[in-house]
């Protein structure tokens, strides 16, 4: 079986401080963290022994990962996998990217968010220049609020050519067409992060090949739809894996919607679903259909 792991654990701490977000600053207790590193390698432990199914895995925490060490250590056990065709997780960059030596390349990759008023840029631009070098997989994105679009042009100028910039949409922005160019420019598939996208009653892939795990293995079909499908760990949810149709009414993140078959992204995405890392790069990126 192929199947696609978004895991979130209960680590909820982050070093940002980013004002919509309500992670900032916030610091796990010690016992927190020594229970998300039990779930962290409970989770890996259960990922290793699934040498009959092709794995892919997500690791989307609330707070920071990378700054874990047992996040670093898993992710890099996890790469060396064969039956693990990639291992992923969202970052902000702040740790520090040595260990990505000890890690398969061919394997792990990051998805990266620059927040400019948490981080001095040359520090930011000199990390993703040293993943380049390293040969690491990865994307970098930033949320699109006004006052980054001059820090995204700057980034965008500076990255390697082949590293994809993606913009997400500001939660509750409406952005004026004038606006929604400006960014499109940069990102040109933008479009699909403008507006919620209608899912009600449409096929999705998750809850078939895709699951969302928390720490406890608690199996759902995504992050945004509570209803539960069983356990990872005595393999209930397996019975409850089918062809479903959303219960929502909009998906508005892109690691939801980019599972919907009503849109085109595994086709745009292809190879790279999980790091947001389009199968065309630089001048050739478009929106299907050439717009």
């Amino acid at each position: 079986m192929d199947l696609t792991v978004l895991y979130r654990g209960p680590l909820a701490s982050c070093d940002y401080d980013c004002p919509y977000c309500p992670f900032a600053k916030r610091r796990d207790s010690t016992e927190q963290l020594r229970a998300d590193r039990a779930a962290l390698e409970r989770f890996a432990g259960w990922a290793a022994r699934q040498t009959d199914d092709r794995l892919a895995v997500l690791f989307t925490p609330w707070g920071e990962g990378l700054v874990r060490s047992w996040y670093r250590r898993t992710l890099v056990e996890l790469s060396r996998m064969p039956h693990i065709g990639r291992v992923a997780i969202q970052t902000n960059l702040s740790c520090r990217t040595e260990w990505l030596a000890d890690a398969d390349p061919e394997t792990l990759a990051l998805w990266c968010t620059y927040h400019p008023e948490q981080t001095p840029y040359g520090r930011f631009l000199a990390k993703c220049q040293d993943l380049a070098a390293q040969g690491v997989r990865f994307s970098v994105g930033i949320v699109g609020f006004p006052e980054h679009l001059e820090h995204a042009r700057r980034l965008r100028a500076d990255l390697p050519a082949h590293v994809y910039l993606w913009v997400n949409a500001a939660e509750g922005r409406a952005y004026t067409d004038a606006e929604a160019a400006e960014w499109t420019e940069l990102d040109p598939l933008f479009p699909y992060s403008r507006h919620p996208h209608r899912s009600a009653g449409l096929p999705c892939r998750t809850g078939e090949s895709v699951v969302s795990v928390d720490g406890d293995g608690t199996v759902r079909r995504c992050h945004f739809v509570p209803d539960e499908l069983g356990s990872l760990y005595d393999g209930s949810y397996r019975r409850a894996l089918r062809p479903r149709a959303c219960p929502l009414a909009v998906c508005d993140c892109h690691i939801g919607y980019v599972h919907l078959d009503s849109l085109p992204l595994y086709d745009v995405f292809a190879g790279g679903v999980l790091e947001r890392i389009p199968a065309q790069h630089g001048a050739g990126l478009r929106l299907p259909g050439g717009r």
